[in-house]
């Protein structure tokens, strides 16, 4: 969810800084994994639902 993630940038300091190096280095090993696993074949279906399940788990901890 993006607004969790926002509300945690919005609040500033140490654990922001945190989040924002913890997004990008997220989002990019992502995007090398899954468009690897597309060129080797994968389904867009495999690819959403191992995406949907790491959302899931950034929620979860986003929220705690």
């Amino acid at each position: 969810m993006i607004w969790l993630r926002s509300i945690k940038l919005a609040a500033g300091g140490p654990q922001a800084q945190r989040e924002a190096r913890l997004m990008m280095s997220e989002k990019i090993a992502a995007a090398i994994r899954e468009g690897g696993r597309l060129m080797m074949g994968s389904s867009a279906d495999s690819v959403v639902k191992r995406y949907r399940k790491r959302v899931k788990a950034n929620v979860r901890r986003l929220s705690a």
